[in-house]
């Protein structure tokens, strides 16, 4: 039970730093919000010891929100990488006590170059805060070590201030589902925003026939294309008409009378339904799923919509599996 006392105090302490920090969002905050924002170059991460492996993460999701970010290891930075800073980048700098020594022999050269300086810190008078455009008071009234010693509430409090930075310029900037989408290609996290464009049955494996066809060719066309259905366009292959369906073909038969001598648009499905090229196969397949279909056909922009190809129910939840 102790030690689940202690881990309560832990949490406790660590939620009540980063709550500490709502009320210090001001101006200053804003200001590191445009600095990063109007920023030219690249943002450049820095710090020491555990603040610098929160300087990774912060990097980390600026770049993957479409802010270009990096971290630069201070101790190496004045043994050589300081060549990495330029005049339009924006350097983000993280010390709890803003006295680092690595960090505070940075600022000579960032100010020599011109290049713009937002500290993370946990002393406003400290060196680093002093010499900052923009300083981001992170002090917090404990550490979450029963000795007030291992940077703990600490360092969560950095890492929140970076992620409130990184969310609060993702929508300053624009960015949408769709560019994340782009940057996360790999992973259960990539599939699910996977757009139907990389899974669609396209080219020669996209099922189509001209509205004319007989339905002996749509028939041959639908069971060599393997997706339950085919596309119907006009005569010069390009407007999209309609669809048949093998339930298409079971409700036509069950009505009697020769199918044969009919034509595709004789039996096709008219006003099917269409995706664009860039929506996310989870959209797709939500859609699928609510109207009970189990094949989408993936339309070009522009009115008419034009055939571009066909997704597939399966495509799509073999994608959800992995």
């Amino acid at each position: 039970m102790a030690d689940r006392a202690l881990a309560r105090k832990v949490l406790e302490t660590e939620a009540a730093a980063i709550l500490a920090l709502v009320d210090r969002l001001d101006d200053r905050f804003d200001a590191a919000v445009q600095l990063l924002r109007q920023c030219k170059g690249r943002v450049i991460v820095t710090g020491m010891g555990k603040s610098g492996l929160i300087c990774r993460k912060i990097a980390a999701t600026l770049t993957s929100t479409g802010t270009a970010a990096f971290f630069l290891h201070p101790a190496e930075a004045i043994h050589g990488d300081l060549g990495v800073i330029q005049t339009d980048d924006v350097v983000v700098a993280l010390s709890y006590s803003g006295e680092t020594v690595e960090l505070v022999h940075l600022l000579e050269t960032i100010r020599r170059l011109g290049a713009r300086l937002v500290a993370i810190t946990g002393d406003p008078r400290s060196s680093l805060a002093q010499a900052a455009d923009v300083a981001l008071d992170c002090s917090v009234a404990e550490e979450a070590c029963p000795m007030n010693l291992a940077p703990t509430a600490s360092t969560t409090a950095a890492l929140a201030i970076g992620d409130a930075l990184a969310m609060t310029l993702l929508v300053e900037k624009g960015f949408r589902q769709e560019d994340f989408a782009n940057l996360h290609p790999g992973g259960k996290l990539g599939k699910r925003l996977m757009r139907v464009e990389m899974l669609m049955h396209a080219g020669k494996d996209c099922p189509v026939v001209r509205t004319d066809a007989r339905m002996r060719d749509v028939i041959y066309e639908m069971s060599s294309k393997k997706l339950g259905m085919t596309c119907v366009v006009d005569r010069d292959d390009k407007t999209l008409l309609g669809i048949i369906t093998d339930g298409d073909l079971r409700r036509r038969m069950e009505r009697g009378g020769e199918i044969l001598g009919l034509t595709a648009g004789d039996v096709m499905s008219h006003s099917p339904v269409s995706v664009a090229r860039t929506t996310l196969a989870a959209e797709a397949l939500n859609i699928m799923e609510q109207r009970k279909i189990t094949s989408i056909v993936v339309a070009e922009n522009g009115t008419p919509a034009r055939v571009a190809g066909v997704v597939h129910l399966h495509d799509l939840w073999r994608m959800e599996m992995f």
